[in-house]
């Protein structure tokens, strides 16, 4: 089975993803999680937006790396999870999925978990704004094209809310 978990920066995927590969792996299956963020090409290729590198536009990821990563761990995974916030932006993963999650937040939340998100140092509200809006213009699927199971990202998950789901 071959999952994506997309959505806007901070609204959760990791940790959905973390879950439903141990809820997998206690189940006795083999499972695995590729994280997006793990494809980014080096800094000085990926595009930028003033002063920043510009980790929230699609020329940012490697599609191909993953797409290749995907191929080779679903010959030896019964699960492969792909986490990331452009997860359904390449078209050959977004077919290839057997299930879509899409996790929400608000605005407000976003901004919030991402002003207490210290991990990279400064960064300023503008910043923000960029990423936000890149997720509306890039990470956001059409949603009439494929069936997604929406999720929110707002409060804690409950796994037994979220298995039947996607099961």
């Amino acid at each position: 089975m071959l999952i994506g978990i997309g959505g806007v920066s901070r609204s959760g995927k990791s940790t959905l993803a973390r879950m439903l590969v141990n809820y997998f792996r206690d189940s006795g299956k083999t499972a695995i999680v590729l994280y997006q963020d793990d494809f980014v090409f080096p800094t000085t290729q990926i595009p930028h937006v003033k002063d920043k590198v510009d980790w929230e536009h699609p020329l940012s990821i490697n599609h191909d790396l993953l797409w290749e990563t995907v191929r080779f761990y679903r010959e030896r995974f019964e699960v492969v999870i792909v986490d990331g916030f452009l997860a359904f932006h390449d078209s050959r993963l977004r077919e290839q999925y057997d299930k879509r999650i899409f996790v929400q937040v608000s605005r407000e939340t976003f901004l919030q978990r991402k002003e207490n998100d210290l991990r990279w140092g400064y960064i300023p509200r503008w910043f923000f704004d960029h990423i936000w809006e890149s997720y509306l213009k890039y990470g956001i699927p059409d949603f009439t094209q494929h069936a997604y199971v929406r999720i929110s990202g707002e409060t804690a998950y409950d796994p037994e809310e979220i298995i039947p789901l996607i099961s």
